[in-house]
Formats: structure tokens, C-alpha cells, sequence
């Protein structure tokens, strides 16, 4: 495989770790000024949308860096410098429209979640450890173990793609890793219904988990101990509302949705 000239490698490196720390400033800006409360927070589906993906890609960006970075080595022999980039970007185009559509299925969640605390503000506790539950038996079930091993060593895949003929090879490549991403960290996401959306510290600790699982040698098992966690917290969140801060109505008693 072409190697990547150094100060292309360099500065691709440097352009992840900008656009991260610019994702991790505008998240906590925002958290900061909306709080930690149920439902859509008010937020329209296109700007919820807009949120989703700088809240993903600071989340993300860390762990999927050395994937893009391995599929623009793979095209660095085919294309100049300006094409990479082109070529580079439609794959993460293509990773950010997996994580697009699951977040549209995250607003309806959070739509309905809300609605349900709305109405019955004691709701919460059991949707929060139905949450917990799904995430924990998910996180130690064999669709997560498969999207974990593919993304913890997605060369095999990407040289299949490396042979296709076709103008959407790139973005299809990108897709294609977004969803076994998707289905790798899917639990993840999911505990931010109870945890928060805009829970900084749950975001943060998770992106080291997302991290950790898939670069780390042990990540299998840490994704085990994450899962049995989840499932002791799933037992204890209908009796302790603090561990179901995403889930508590706010000083007038009513979600924003």
C-alpha cells in the first residue's frame, strides 16, 4: 500500500484533531445553554440533525481517524493531492449519512420518551432501566461482538472495496464502515435517553469507551464489563432518579419537545 507523503499524514492528522476540538467546543457550548433535560428539547428535526452530527463527530472523529487515514493510503497511488481530499471527504460524507439516519430514529425516540414523561412523570425510572437493559444486552450480544470486530480491523473490507469501479466507491466505503459503526456503538446511544442527550460528562466518557473498544487490545472486553454495567444500573435506575438525569422534568414540571 502507498504510503502517505509525511506532510500529508501530518496534516490530515492535524485537520481530525481541529475539526474534533471545534466539535467538543460548539457540543459544550450548547450543553450549557439547553441543560439536561427529557425530549427533543424543543429542537426541530433539521436542527436536532445539525446537533447530532457535531455531537458525533466529536465523539467519533477520534476512533474512525485511523480508518480514513488508512483508506486515503489505499488511493494515495491513484490520485493527487487535491483528489485525495475530495475522495476523503466523500468517505466521511458517507460515514456521517449512517450516523444521519440513526440519529433521525434517536429524535423519534427522544419525541416519544418525552411525551411519555410528559404525561406520566414517573415513567421515567422504567424507561430508563428499559434503556439500560437493551443497551446491556445488546452490548454483550452477537450483533455487537460482529460490528465490534469489523471495526476494530476494517482492512479486509476496505481492500474489498479497493477493487470497485464506480464514482460512489468512496461514499459507499464510508457508508458502509458508518453502519457497522452504528452497529457497534448503537447501546451506546442508547443510554443517553436516561444519561441525557446533552450530558457532557456522558458524552465524554463514552467517546473513551467507543475509543477504547475499538483501538484498545482488550476492547472485547471491555465492551463486556460496559454491557454487565448497564445491566446493574438497568436493576437500580427505578429506585435512584439520579442516575436518570435525561429523564426528569424540568422546574415546570413539563419536557421540551
Amino acid at each position: 500500500m502507498t504510503l502517505l507523503p509525511k506532510r500529508d499524514l501530518a496534516v490530515a492528522w492535524v485537520l481530525i484533531c481541529s475539526i474534533t476540538a471545534l466539535a467538543w467546543v460548539f457540543t459544550v457550548g450548547q450543553a450549557r445553554s439547553m441543560g439536561v433535560r427529557p425530549g427533543t428539547m424543543g429542537m426541530a428535526l433539521p436542527l436536532f440533525l445539525v446537533l447530532w452530527l457535531v455531537m458525533m463527530a466529536a465523539m467519533m472523529l477520534p476512533s474512525v481517524a485511523p480508518v480514513a487515514i488508512t483508506w486515503a493510503k489505499g488511493i494515495a497511488r491513484q490520485s493527487s493531492g487535491g483528489v485525495r481530499a475530495v475522495r476523503t471527504a466523500e468517505f466521511v460524507g458517507g460515514y456521517l449519512l449512517a450516523w444521519t439516519v440513526f440519529g433521525i430514529l434517536a429524535y423519534g425516540g427522544l419525541a416519544l420518551t418525552g411525551r411519555l414523561v410528559d404525561g406520566h412523570p414517573t415513567a421515567g425510572r422504567w424507561i430508563g432501566a428499559a434503556a439500560f437493559a437493551l443497551a446491556g444486552l445488546y452490548q454483550l450480544g452477537p450483533l455487537k461482538n460482529l460490528c465490534l470486530r469489523h471495526c476494530r480491523s476494517p482492512i479486509g473490507q476496505l481492500l474489498r472495496y479497493a477493487g470497485f469501479s464506480s464514482r460512489a466507491r468512496d461514499l459507499r466505503v464510508g457508508l458502509h464502515h458508518g453502519v457497522y459503526c452504528v452497529g457497534c456503538c448503537a447501546a451506546l446511544m442508547v443510554v443517553l435517553v436516561p444519561l441525557g442527550v446533552m450530558n457532557i460528562a456522558a458524552m465524554a466518557a463514552l467517546a473513551v469507551v467507543i475509543f477504547l473498544e475499538k483501538l484498545w487490545s482488550r476492547g472485547w472486553l471491555l465492551s463486556e464489563i460496559v454491557g454487565v454495567v448497564f445491566l446493574v444500573l438497568a436493576v437500580l435506575a427505578p429506585f435512584q432518579s439520579w442516575l436518570l438525569p435525561g429523564l426528569q422534568l424540568g422546574p415546570s414540571g413539563m419536557t421540551s419537545m
